[in-house]
């Protein structure tokens, strides 16, 4: 994975994730809401996206939603990275089409491991399916 988008209403994490894979050599998008993530997916098409949950306007729930009724957009792999720590919670944002889920604070090895895991579920998506 080369491109990622990081979707995170909270300027502080957002730039310290943005920093930390820039860091890993990944070239990162960002976004402060929902709605500017949507066109920023749409205009960049990113390898992977990171999204917050609980944002104003539209929520990290409404951000996949959107992607995956788009065919251009529906097969991007989505991680929900939040504060919303329920089981009930990650259960509901793996049913709707999230490819992992990680609760905030985590550290950057955490999220590392969890795209290293999405690229890999991903890649053998795309051979399975190609």
């Amino acid at each position: 994975m080369k491109k990622i988008l990081v979707i995170e209403d909270e300027p502080q994490t957002r730039e310290i994730l943005i920093e930390s894979l820039e860091a890993e050599g990944f070239n990162v998008i960002s976004a402060e809401n929902g709605h500017i993530g949507i066109n920023q997916v749409k205009q960049h098409l990113p390898d992977l996206v990171i999204c917050d949950i609980m944002m104003p306007e539209l929520d990290g729930y409404g951000v996949l939603t959107t992607l995956r009724q788009n065919p251009i957009t529906a097969n991007i792999p989505l991680i929900f990275l939040t504060a919303k720590a329920s089981e009930a919670e990650q259960y509901y944002g793996i049913e709707i089409g999230a490819k992992g889920y990680l609760n905030k604070p985590c550290t950057v090895e955490d999220l590392l491991r969890v795209i290293t895991n999405v690229s890999d579920l991903y890649k053998e998506q795309t051979v399975i399916s190609g």
